[in-house]
């Protein structure tokens, strides 16, 4: 799309409002309030320029841009619909106004009989007319409880006959319904009662009943005039009871009927658990602007921080160039990338733009945290309790405040106020699992992580918190599988590949433990030459300074396997990080070969970890007659003020074999 038009910024603006009136009218209020928002960072009628110019190799060239009409209306434009909703208008208002008052089962029976069919979940194909039933896959066969799809016949309507705008009310009543009763039954977090064994009791019932109305329009011809609002509720359903495949399906259908139901996407970019899976789901998706802000926002939840997802994000701002969203995403790509100063600013500035606004406060505060910046996450607890006290956000906040301050038992019961608030709030779950290990607990500290994992299985904090929990129970064969989820969320985090390698030494493999350690170079050098993506003026290093200690360890495997000239080679690598970088090729086979360079004055100095290689190298030098050597390592070694005595002792014991004419035996 090379020109969008000021006509066709109007048009998007006016279909925006038209899906926050439609998502409200629904009591979507979470996809109202992003509609809304993203509508207002439009800029506005009197500033909008003739054009937004994209690059002609931006993805924005391939979107279909809206009709340049400015004509816009919130009227149905099913006849049937209109009238069925001018009927219910009554009903419809009451019910709505239950809702709106938390009372659910109030709002449901104003449209549905008092029971709703009760059997197996099953879920039904989207095109149920052009596709033949087949046989559903195991997983999907656990839901339904065993039974076969192929020697089932749908369930005949039970619904009255309603609006689609009614129908959804009452049924998504119903599941919110279900869901109260659940967090209900859980009772207190962590108890007896809060796990899987607590489930959503209407979602049975909420199924079979779409089932039986999706299965009545596809015999009588009526898909094309599906809003898509029940695809939603259905594909919901589904994921709650595990049946991802058909979830997707639904999602995807409901997408392509209404593409401006924001909580439709999430819930599809929760199903997609990798990159392929994400390119394989595009093409199936609508060609329009809510696809590209779908692909954005799940790449950034798979934590894909590349030049890409910058310049996806880039296009969009155009567009949208005050959007709260959009920076937001940004800040979450940076921090995912650990470039931690630029998420910390644009999370200020929006802090300074809307201070009122809440969302993502919980992720702001982690960042402070790693940055150490107690004062500012002072001033955020702050800001974020006398806006809203009682937000998951807010209290994740003060939470890591807490921590911060080494109170981990207030840090525990604020990040359980979160959990109270809300039990699917992700963040909560894996900071309070982090806090658990602080204070030992490591059973508290495990059922914590599960629970994140429970809720998102993308959540590398999660397995990589499982992995440590275990490790300081020394059970590291456990430790070690839940690193390799974590690694496999985060291949170029080298933090995940050194405890892949640690716990591959504990096992004694050193082999294995040796190709981590190489892998967790590879990723170190990733994160030094991509720290500030979307910065055109900034050249990546092609010599970085790699991690000593990594360097260190592979030394010592190498050392366990007996190969003491590829333990020197490494030494040697250790020792040259102290003075810069070098042409050192992390990709290499064996990272032996490499040329001498002049670069220097970005290395990491005298080291602890450099000064234990270089008190090896003169052991090292000593034994195989390197006299010369060894006493300038020791002398270094002296001067440094690291391993001192040593060293001076080594000193002594050369000068005693040379003046006593003796051969340097095994040291």
């Amino acid at each position: 799309m090379t020109n969008f038009t000021k006509a066709n910024a109007e048009q998007l603006r006016h279909t925006l409002q038209d899906a926050v009136v439609k998502c409200s009218e629904r009591c979507l209020y979470q996809s109202a309030k992003w509609a809304a928002e993203l509508s207002t960072s439009l800029p506005s009628a009197a500033t909008t320029s003739s054009s937004f110019d994209t690059d002609n190799d931006s993805q924005m060239q391939d979107i279909d841009p809206p009709s340049s009409t400015s004509t816009f209306s919130f009227t149905n434009s099913d006849l049937e619909e209109a009238r069925l909703e001018a009927e219910e208008l009554s009903k419809y208002l009451l019910a709505k106004s239950y809702f709106d008052c938390r009372e659910y089962d109030r709002c449901a029976a104003v449209f549905l009989p008092a029971g709703l069919p009760r059997a197996p979940l099953q879920p039904t194909p989207p095109n149920t007319r052009t596709h033949p039933p087949t046989k559903r896959s195991s997983k999907a066969k656990g839901i339904a409880s065993g039974t076969d799809v192929e020697d089932s016949t749908p369930p005949n309507n039970t619904l009255p006959r309603l609006s689609q705008k009614a129908l959804f009310l009452a049924l998504y009543a119903k599941y919110m319904s279900g869901e109260k009763r659940k967090d209900e039954d859980s009772e207190m977090i962590l108890g007896p009662a809060d796990g899987g064994s607590t489930v959503n009791k209407e979602l049975v019932a909420i199924a079979r009943s779409l089932e039986g109305w999706f299965g009545e329009r596809a015999g009588k011809g009526m898909d094309g005039s599906n809003q898509g609002w029940l695809e939603y509720l259905y594909g919901v359903v589904l994921a709650k009871g595990k049946t991802d495949d058909e979830a997707k399906r639904w999602l995807i259908r409901s997408v392509r009927t209404f593409s401006f139901n924001w909580g439709a996407w999430l819930e599809l970019s929760e199903l997609l658990s990798s990159v392929e899976e994400l390119q394989k789901t595009v093409p199936e998706l609508p060609k329009n602007l809510m696809t590209l802000i779908f692909h954005l926002y799940t790449s950034q939840e798979l934590y894909q921080s590349s030049e890409p997802t910058h310049q996806q994000l880039n296009d969009l701002e155009q567009i949208f160039p005050q959007s709260q969203f959009l920076k937001t995403q940004r800040a979450l790509l940076y921090y995912h990338s650990k470039d931690y100063d630029d998420a910390e600013t644009i999370f200020s500035a929006l802090l300074t733009s809307d201070p009122h606004r809440i969302d993502s406060l919980d992720v702001y505060s982690n960042i402070l945290y790693v940055m150490n910046a107690r004062p500012k996450l002072a001033f955020l607890a702050q800001v974020a309790t006398a806006t809203e006290k009682f937000r998951p956000e807010t209290c994740c906040v003060v939470g890591n405040y807490y921590s911060l301050k080494s109170e981990h038992e207030k840090a525990v019961m604020y990040f359980r106020r979160a959990l109270i608030l809300d039990r699917n709030f992700l963040p909560a779950w894996t900071l309070m699992g982090h806090e658990y290990i602080e204070m030992k607990n490591t059973h508290a500290a495990i059922e914590s992580y599960r629970r994140a994992v429970d809720v998102n299985r993308k959540d590398y904090r999660a397995w990589y918190g499982l992995g440590q929990t275990y490790e300081v129970l020394e059970m590291h064969l456990y430790a070690l599988f839940y690193y390799q989820r974590a690694v496999s969320l985060r291949p170029y985090d080298p933090k995940m590949w050194q405890a892949v390698a640690s716990c591959y030494d504990k096992v004694d493999r050193p082999i294995q433990s040796i190709k981590a350690y190489k892998r967790a170079l590879i990723a170190g050098s990733y994160y030094d030459q991509s720290s500030s993506f979307g910065s055109s003026t900034q050249q990546s290093e092609p010599n970085a300074v790699l991690d000593p200690e990594t360097l260190y360890q592979i030394a010592l495997m190498y050392e366990k396997l007996n190969q003491q000239d590829e333990t020197a080679k490494y030494m040697e690598k250790t020792l040259e990080q102290e003075e810069g970088p070098t042409s050192i090729s992390p990709t290499s086979s064996t990272f032996g070969d490499h040329d001498d360079d002049d670069g220097g004055g970005r290395g990491t100095g005298v080291t602890t970890t450099t000064s234990k290689a270089r008190m090896w190298l003169a052991r090292w030098a000593f034994q195989t007659g390197e006299f010369k050597r060894a006493e300038a390592l020791a002398m270094e070694l002296c001067e440094d003020g690291v391993e001192v005595e040593e060293a001076k002792a080594l000193i002594r014991d050369m000068r005693a074999r040379l003046e006593g004419g003796r051969s340097p035996s095994s040291y």
